[in-house]
């Protein structure tokens, strides 16, 4: 229980934070907010023992018992690891705001909301069991990402990047929305750990591969798979907090989370193995190629952060592999999933610094143009040496984690050219060898970043501010995170046997039972020459040289027309969507009343009259009824004589006294028939229409039926009398077959023994239905505040006219 009130902790201080905001004139809002997730971390830290152990921790709070829909807090490997993340990370990212963003210049206070609203969001996606918690908190990470992303408003590209981003990662919500509920079909259950357990039996279902499908249609849109990475450059227009939080090491992450979370319920299929592997490969070498394109720090690290987002998805894919291998614990795929995992953290470290040293750039030169910056490493000296070991580890070099997780991901890319289901086993080489080639622009991405901007002749002439090292403030979070990727070189068993072990035996159940029994041991030299370390001097050398002749080649880039890019069919369709809704609103939204009520009438027609044929509902049967005397006959001639008069009448005294006669003929038959409380309201409300129209008689239009064209009131006459029938048709169908007994026996034996009342009616009104007319009471509350707000506005405006005359 308490772990899942720990859930909402950061939104509920978020609560308190516009207080803060306003009171404290002198103090960061920051420093209070960073206390939320230091104590969360804390907290979460204290799971990593019996985590190890392979324990799991469960805590469950009811929500919608009767649809089996719980908030769960499911504490494992993989659940534990994203949360250390996600408030580890977190807390560093508040400490480096508080220097980054001016508390006299910056909204703090919509800032850190923004920002403790993502971390609940995250927090829940990652701890959920149940699916439908799982979706919501999924769409809330949406919402507060578009929040923090459109942060600086007032700018063009920092709300089209909000909308961008909010749009895909929405659509794609939807579609994994629709893989849930497929599941729910398919297992009867929204729990994953349960839906886990019949893992077989669900791969021989027929809509199994449809909820693969959208689960990964979900999965490849948050975290930026091709061809839906084209949000994420956008939503560089964020504060760089922002970036360095949710594009970096979290919000992306979310839908590597998904794969690994549900890769023991869809790893039996051939599909999935493919399709997530072969995406991640497509997605790594797209992004590493088009990162070497970008001139803005923040644009190189974005399609990096792309690249690396591929490279992880791939060996999540390799991972699943291991389900149909013989032997699967003794061959090279064990590696794939250890890698995933490793590089994971790995890439937390190494990305959140460079956002970071990103952001300090910018905030100290003003440009994060790389073509007007160089030679900063004189005057930024640590800012450099953090941005060396960030951008060295991204390229894979020792003495850096990232080297090591590296070479795992070479392994797993090997393992793919064993594996033959149903594509040829050439398909695992060529995808080894996209891989490799996607290796080496990461590489020359890598060098150019720190080097072009860092190396070389300093142009002062070009930056709006004069270039110096950062306060000692913003220079902590970036360091904390540097020496954490140099750590991981040096210890990565103690990493990997306390986080990533635990983790992966989440992912892949079907090789282990325990954290104890993921045999993989990390070194940085096994002993002898390994093919991975030979791809890895391969990619050193063909990066260097092409990163010395990248002046000769870079413009290569230019070849590529912009009107064929995916940024440019997302435009267009945007557009055109847009255009074609405008002028398909403008044929239908002609300003009149009448024309919108025959759209209304029109569709209750179609849609009840064509469900009452496909059912094949028409009964009629007069059995039961009340007998109709010559009175009755009478009163209903009277009644149709009143509705022509109306619909003819030329003058308009004459229509609205008709109209009255029909209404008062009505309540005359409701007494008829013993309906007493029916008869009152309508005599009520037909005194008071009839008074309304007399009370506005001079303002009413005039009657001018002469104008109107002759097909224009035949429509009016078809739909008039296609609702008379349906109403009619509807009418003695329901009567004349009832699936369930009246309801009115119920009120019969129960309104005194139950309510206390004798007044059945009443009763009804006020207990059985109070709600109701409670609402109804509120609506004609709020109908009568707006009407007296109406009046007294228009009587003010009377008298300001006066003043003026």
């Amino acid at each position: 229980m308490i772990s899942v009130l720990l859930l909402f902790a950061p939104v509920a201080a978020a609560l308190f934070v516009p207080f803060l905001a306003s009171r404290l004139r002198g103090i960061h809002t920051g420093w209070f907010v960073l206390a939320v997730p230091v104590l969360l971390f804390i907290y979460y830290m204290g799971f990593l023992p019996q985590v190890k152990d392979g324990g799991v921790h469960i805590g469950e709070l009811s929500w919608i018992p009767s649809y089996g829909i719980s908030l769960t807090s499911y504490i494992d490997g993989l659940s534990l690891m994203f949360s250390l993340l996600i408030t580890g990370i977190g807390a560093l990212v508040v400490l480096y705001s508080i220097f980054y963003l001016d508390k006299a210049k910056e909204r703090l206070g919509n800032f850190y909301v923004y920002l403790l609203m993502f971390m609940t969001a995250m927090l829940g996606v990652v701890q959920s069991d149940n699916m439908i918690a799982l979706y919501g908190f999924w769409e809330l990470t949406s919402i507060s990402s578009f929040l923090l992303i459109g942060y600086w408003y007032t700018r063009d590209r920092s709300r089209f990047g909000a909308l961008k981003s909010m749009m895909i990662t929405v659509f794609g919500g939807l579609m994994m929305l629709g893989g849930f509920v497929l599941l729910y079909l398919m297992g009867g259950t929204f729990s994953v750990r349960e839906l886990v357990s019949m893992a077989p039996e669900l791969a021989e279902h027929s809509l199994f591969t449809w909820a693969l499908v959208l689960v990964l249609l979900g999965a490849f849109t948050k975290s930026a798979q091709f061809p839906f990475y084209i949000w994420l450059p956008d939503a560089m227009e964020a504060p760089t907090p922002v970036s360095a939080y949710l594009h970096s090491a979290t919000m992306v992450k979310a839908g590597l989370y998904l794969v690994a979370r549900f890769t023991p319920i869809f790893a039996a299929s051939e599909i999935w193995v493919w399709l997530v592997t072969s995406v991640g490969v497509l997605t790594l070498f797209w992004g590493s190629f088009f990162a070497v394109k970008q001139t803005d720090l923040k644009g190189i690290l974005a399609f990096s952060t792309v690249s690396q987002l591929g490279l992880i998805m791939s060996l999540l894919g390799a991972s699943a592999a291991a389900f149909h291998v013989e032997g699967a614990a003794e061959t090279m795929f064990k590696y794939a999933g250890f890698a995933a995992i490793f590089h994971l953290v790995n890439h937390a470290a190494f990305k959140g610094s460079l956002f970071m040293v990103a952001g300090i750039v910018d905030h100290e030169t003003g440009t994060r143009d790389i073509r007007k910056l160089g030679g900063l490493m004189a005057l930024m000296p640590v800012t450099f040496t953090i941005a060396l070991i960030g951008s060295l580890s991204m390229a894979g070099l020792p003495p850096f984690g990232g080297f090591l997780s590296k070479e795992l991901f070479l392994t797993g890319m090997l393992s793919l050219g064993e594996l033959d289901l149903f594509a040829p086993a050439s398909w695992g080489t060529v995808l080894l060898v996209v891989a490799w080639i996607a290796s080496v622009f990461t590489f020359i991405y890598s060098f150019y970043f720190v080097f072009r901007t860092f190396t070389g002749k300093h142009k002062p002439d070009l930056l709006p501010k004069s270039a110096h090292e950062a306060p000692a403030g913003m220079l902590i979070s970036p360091a904390l995170l540097g020496l954490i990727v140099v750590a991981i070189f040096f210890v990565p068993n103690f990493v990997g046997d306390w986080i990533v072990k635990p983790a992966v035996a989440a992912v892949q159940p079907f090789m282990y039972g325990s954290p104890a029994d993921v045999d993989v041991h990390v070194a940085a030299w096994h002993g002898h020459i390994t093919p991975e370390l030979m791809m890895t001097i391969g990619i050193v050398i063909a990066g260097l040289v092409l990163y010395w002749l990248l002046p000769k080649w870079q413009g290569a880039y230019r070849i590529f027309p912009e009107y064929l890019t995916l940024n440019r069919l997302y435009d267009s369709t945007m557009i055109f969507a847009e255009t074609g809704m405008n002028r398909l609103s403008r044929s239908y939204m002609n300003g009149l009343i009448r024309s919108y009520l025959i759209y209304m009438f029109a569709g209750i027609v179609i849609i009840v009259l064509g469900s009452m044929v496909v059912k094949d509902a028409f009964a009629v049967s007069f059995e039961g009824t009340a007998p109709i005397g010559p009175i009755e006959i009478g009163l209903l001639a009277v009644l149709v004589a009143s509705v022509v008069t109306t619909l003819i009448a030329r003058k308009r005294l004459t229509a609205i006294l008709a109209l009255g006669a029909a209404g008062y003929v009505v309540a005359l038959l409701f007494v008829i028939f013993k309906a007493p409380d029916l008869a009152l309201t309508q005599l009520v409300i037909e005194t008071v229409s009839v008074a309304l129209y007399l009370l506005a008689f001079y303002h009413l239009p005039k009657l001018s039926r002469h104008d109107e064209k002759r097909k224009f009131r035949v429509g009016n006459a078809i739909i008039a009398a296609g609702v008379g029938l349906m109403m009619a048709l509807l009418a003695m169908s329901a009567s004349s077959q009832k699936a369930l007994p009246s309801i009115s026996q119920f009120y019969k034996d129960t309104v005194y023994s139950e309510a206390g009342g004798g007044n059945i009616v009443n009763v009804i009104l006020v207990d059985y239905r109070g709600f109701d007319t409670l609402f109804e009471i509120a609506v004609l509350s709020i109908a009568a505040i707006g009407i007296l707000g109406m009046i007294k506005l228009r009587l003010s405006r009377k008298g300001d006219q006066h003043e003026k005359q």
